[in-house]
């Protein structure tokens, strides 16, 4: 398998919506509770700042997604936000570490100075290990800032990297 992360196409559609349901469906991690369609998917992905993919360069199937937006206007425009979607069957492939250093450059790239992810729920371990191992810094923690699809509430940890 050979991972690269790319700008995102209309043909990606279909394999980045199943993706991105998949994660919302679950209820663990993504504020969203309603899924995407064709159409509403389309808008969303080509409403962000940048989308990208992680796809095989040799099959041409997609792993995961990100999407990278600002998180504020005005005077806090400088600052962006992202979500990442690894294929449930896929995680442990480092795909999600692709996927953020990734992101981290097109942040770049798009003029930000900061990332910052609002809602990382504490229960996410890998992620959470994942963006300290890259230098990402928690910002502290908000008590019951996640309602599960269980209807428990799980603490959030805000973090930021510079760019």
């Amino acid at each position: 398998m050979n991972i690269i992360i790319r700008k995102h196409t209309e043909t990606d559609l279909p394999e980045m919506i199943q993706i991105w349901n998949e994660i919302v469906e679950e209820g663990i991690a993504f504020p969203q509770e309603e899924t995407l369609t064709i159409e509403t998917g389309r808008e969303f992905f080509t409403s962000q700042t940048y989308t990208g993919v992680a796809v095989d360069a040799e099959t041409g199937q997609i792993y995961g997604l990100y999407i990278l937006h600002p998180n504020n206007i005005g005077r806090c425009g400088h600052i962006c936000n992202a979500s990442y979607a690894v294929a449930p069957g896929s995680r442990g492939l480092h795909i999600g570490e692709k996927l953020v250093k990734d992101c981290m450059e097109q942040g770049k790239a798009h003029g930000f100075k900061v990332l910052q992810f609002n809602a990382v729920v504490a229960t996410n371990i890998h992620a959470r290990h994942l963006y300290e191992r890259l230098g990402f810094v928690q910002l502290g923690t908000i008590p019951g800032g996640f309602r599960m699809k269980d209807g428990r509430y799980e603490d959030i940890c805000p973090y930021y990297i510079t760019l």
